[in-house]
């Protein structure tokens, strides 16, 4: 997709669970100090207790409407783009919904977008595709809770992963000052194993396959998924920039998924990037799946790191195994 398409983001919000965890995890699952910053690149994470995917999908929502002066009958569309529910049915959508303070009252769509790590971007692409007259402002929420799928035997994972709520609104922009310039999702299934909750679904649900810690937790199998990334994503970054008038090398800021400590390394050594173009919240935040990329955007238009006017690359790596890039004018 690539159509310089006029949408801008008007509204930002955003929710950290209250309980904040940095050394204490390890003292809580007997890490060796220090091992979860040198080989996860975490420093501290937010773990929600009672906050629920619905709850904090809801905060971060009104947050983006006080930012933006918007009411919620404003709205015209509403997509939960992430991979946590709260219940296999209804969707999530409908729940965060239901939890919008007055939004009970106005009877707009609201839908779930899930291609995991990469929702967000998914999301993003859809709104710029169906607005129109009809839908002028569309509220995207991208909440999610990894920490309640976690083995605390498994410190690769338990220490790489947060829990955190983004939203944004986005609308038309008549100015044509802000817009979509490119868009890709690429999926390569012969990925598709190598991240995965193997339990909980159709396969394998929970009638006939009763809680197993590994059968139920989340797992990954990091080195094949970098030797993957290493392969397809150099094609993938040079064929998206063709028929564009940018290069990697000379974006205002690129956002990836904080997928990792060495992904992270990877990707800036793999184009000879500088720090203060590729922007990193991994330490602060851990990987948060779908949130973590307008999580890293929210905070840099917050400390003013993204100003009106950058173009800006949100990209990154997702189960499935899946590849998606987008290039806006913020």
């Amino acid at each position: 997709m690539n159509l310089k398409t006029p949408i801008k983001i008007t509204g930002i919000g955003k929710y950290l669970p209250k309980k904040k965890l940095s050394e204490d995890l390890e003292v809580n699952f007997n890490i060796p100090n220090g091992w979860s910053d040198k080989n996860s690149g975490v420093q501290q994470r937010h773990w929600t207790d009672a906050e629920t995917v619905g709850y904090m999908g809801a905060k971060a929502a009104q947050q983006a409407l006080d930012y933006s002066n918007t009411n919620i009958k404003e709205i015209d569309l509403l997509i939960s783009a992430g991979a946590s529910f709260d219940h296999i049915i209804p969707n999530q959508s409908s729940v965060i919904k239901s939890l919008i303070k007055h939004a009970d009252e106005y009877n707009f769509p609201a839908l779930d977008i899930n291609t995991t790590c990469l929702s967000f971007l998914t999301a993003f692409q859809y709104a710029a595709q169906v607005m129109n007259e009809k839908t002028k402002k569309i509220l995207i929420v991208s909440s999610e809770v990894s920490s309640k799928h976690l083995d605390e035997n498994n410190w690769e994972t338990l220490t790489l992963f947060g829990d955190a709520a983004v939203a944004v609104i986005v609308e038309f922009d008549a100015s044509n000052e802000s817009y979509l310039i490119k868009s890709e999702h690429r999926t390569y299934s012969k990925g598709v194993n190598l991240t995965k909750i193997e339990g909980g679904g159709i396969k394998k649900p929970f009638k006939f396959f009763p809680y197993d810690k590994e059968l139920h937790s989340f797992q990954m199998k990091g080195k094949n998924l970098l030797k993957l990334a290493n392969i397809e994503l150099p094609k993938f970054m040079d064929e998206f920039f063709k028929n564009t008038d940018y290069e990697i090398q000379n974006l205002d800021k690129i956002i990836p998924h904080q997928a990792s400590k060495l992904g992270l390394l990877l990707f800036k050594k793999m184009y000879s990037l500088n720090d203060d173009i590729v922007l990193e919240t991994l330490h602060k935040y851990g990987n948060c799946i779908a949130a973590s990329i307008p999580l890293t955007f929210v905070d840099a238009i917050e400390n003013q790191i993204i100003k009106r006017g950058d173009i800006c690359l949100l990209c990154g790596t997702s189960a499935g195994f899946a590849i998606g890039g987008l290039l806006i004018k913020y």
